[in-house]
């Protein structure tokens, strides 16, 4: 027993004395694995226990002009961090993109707009909180909880251990997802009858798997780079994340598009 703790021990110095870019050793979040773990416990813990009983016995929020200004600051942020990402996208290897930690002002923006991207992840989670306060709970699914849970553990990983690179793609891919879906939001809040049309739900989705689908791509591809010298284990677990969560996507699509047959679809 004391031997396994041991190794663990040794295991957790080497990753985070090792492996972390200690330019963000005393940024607020970033200090260690225990902040993105409390994050991410608080969420559960809210999304299945807290926020269903304090909805129990009470009547649904509208959450109208919430929503709208809620969105507005998503479009904003997402805009932001998409302009800079296209910005420095055109100055990097889209087959191989090594990350760059040593310290300059380039590399010190690429931190700053990582960590800006983990805050807004962060934000994000705000999707769930407002569901289970207007009582939506079927759009609460697994699919749902799942992938803003994960983008938390990976967008904090990210910026601790890869800020830049070939994960720049990853972030730039799903802010572009993100303006969309949170552009149809907006105009759902403001008038409801968007809330009924199919068709950007379902686009929306396909945009996702598209995104899922590029990025196995683009991951993938370094795995079959010897000389490339972005890490190999990130891009492995890139590459499965990608597939699993295809499926998932994948499959509420084909239940909802294809095998339902919607009618309403314009």
């Amino acid at each position: 027993m004391a031997l396994i703790l041991k190794k663990l021990y040794q295991s957790y110095f080497w990753i985070f004395d090792e492996l972390a870019d200690h330019r963000t050793d005393d940024w607020f979040l970033l200090e260690g694995p225990w902040y993105p773990a409390i994050i991410m416990i608080a969420y559960l813990y809210f999304v299945f226990k807290i926020g269903p009983a304090i909805m129990k016995n009470r009547p649904a929020f509208e959450l109208k002009y919430t929503l709208i200004a809620y969105n507005i600051i998503q479009i904003f942020l997402n805009g932001y961090l998409l302009i800079r990402g296209v910005h420095m996208a055109r100055d990097i290897n889209w087959i191989c993109a090594e990350v760059d930690f040593t310290d300059n002002p380039t590399t010190r923006l690429t931190l700053k707009l990582a960590y800006l991207y983990f805050i807004v992840k962060i934000i994000d989670l705000f999707d769930t909180v407002f569901f289970i306060l207007r009582k939506r709970e079927r759009q609460v699914t697994f699919l749902h909880v799942y992938h803003h849970f994960g983008m938390i553990f990976l967008s904090w990983a990210g910026t601790k251990f890869l800020p830049g690179g070939h994960s720049l793609f990853v972030g730039l891919f799903n802010i572009i997802v993100h303006m969309v879906m949170y552009f149809y939001y907006l105009i759902s809040a403001w008038d409801s009858k968007y809330k009924r049309s199919l068709w950007w739900k379902k686009h929306i989705t396909q945009l996702q798997l598209l995104q899922f689908g590029a990025l196995f791509i683009m991951f993938g591809s370094l795995l079959f780079q010897p000389n490339c010298k972005y890490p190999k284990f990130p891009a492995v677990a890139f590459v499965s994340q990608n597939i699993f969560v295809f499926l998932l996507f994948g499959d509420f699509y084909y239940k909802t598009y294809i095998k339902e047959k919607p009618s309403k679809c314009k």
